[in-house]
């Protein structure tokens, strides 16, 4: 009986001795490496995520065409917002963004604390000038 359960641990030992080698090669053998074929299948779904992608776009462009020959009013905005065209007598009012306004104030403010020492020097100059 203990010689029946040395034989039964001998082969599997025996069968993953074998093996092992043979997995290994076939991971990293040649061209057709288990390896290789994974890191290719990975950069085909690349291509064809990409190769969606450029259809989607492909056909955003082509409605843009379609819109562009047909549609009067999306010519008009187009033109209103990458070359700046207005109709006539249209009047455009722009206004500056949060940090040029941030900016605005901040110059506001400087010029009203300039003008404030300004006063104050001259109510000092004119008080000196009373003192004599």
């Amino acid at each position: 009986m203990g010689l029946n359960k040395k034989k039964i641990w001998k082969i599997p030992l025996i069968v993953f001795l074998f093996s092992l080698p043979l997995i290994v090669l076939l991971g990293y053998s040649g061209d057709r490496g288990l390896i290789r074929l994974y890191n290719a299948e990975i950069e085909r779904q690349a291509y064809i995520e990409k190769i969606r992608s450029l259809i989607k776009e492909n056909e955003e462009l082509l409605q843009e065409v379609q819109r562009l020959r047909n549609d009067m009013k999306h010519i008009e905005s187009v033109a209103r917002k990458e070359l700046n065209l207005i109709k006539q007598n249209e009047i455009i009012y722009r206004f500056s963004t949060d940090e040029n306004q941030s900016n605005a104030i901040d110059n506001v403010k400087e010029k009203a604390e300039g003008r404030d020492k300004n006063k104050q020097q001259e109510e000092r100059v004119a008080g000196d000038e009373n003192d004599e």
